[in-house]
């Protein structure tokens, strides 16, 4: 099961945060996905009609934090990626942060080779 949860803004939509293999066969090994929708079951309809089928949230183990969803909220299309850290938490200060990316950039199939 994947961990994930979600954090329900003042305005009354939710950022979904969900810890995913990555369905990239040569992609790196987790992702961390965030998602800001309408409601939680949008925000996993998106997931859904993107190919990620078997996407789902059970409890709140591992909400989005503060720069997660400032990172979502301010990308036009309110839904971002980047590798997961091993244990789920950055420990040290000196790990060096992976930028978000847009999620065309995982689900991009790569261009065959002739």
């Amino acid at each position: 099961m994947a961990a994930g949860g979600f954090c329900k803004l003042p305005n009354g939509t939710v950022v979904v945060a969900l810890n995913l293999p990555s369905p990239a066969a040569d992609g790196p090994g987790a992702v961390r996905v965030l998602v800001h929708s309408v409601n939680r079951a949008r925000a996993l309809t998106r997931l859904r009609n993107l190919g990620l089928r078997s996407v789902y949230l059970r409890g709140n183990a591992a909400p989005p934090t503060p720069d997660e969803i400032t990172a979502v909220l301010h990308h036009p299309d309110g839904l971002i990626w980047r590798t997961a850290p091993d244990n789920g938490v950055a420990s040290s200060p000196e790990l060096v942060q992976e930028l978000w990316r847009p999620i065309r950039a995982l689900l991009r199939r790569p261009t065959p080779q002739t």
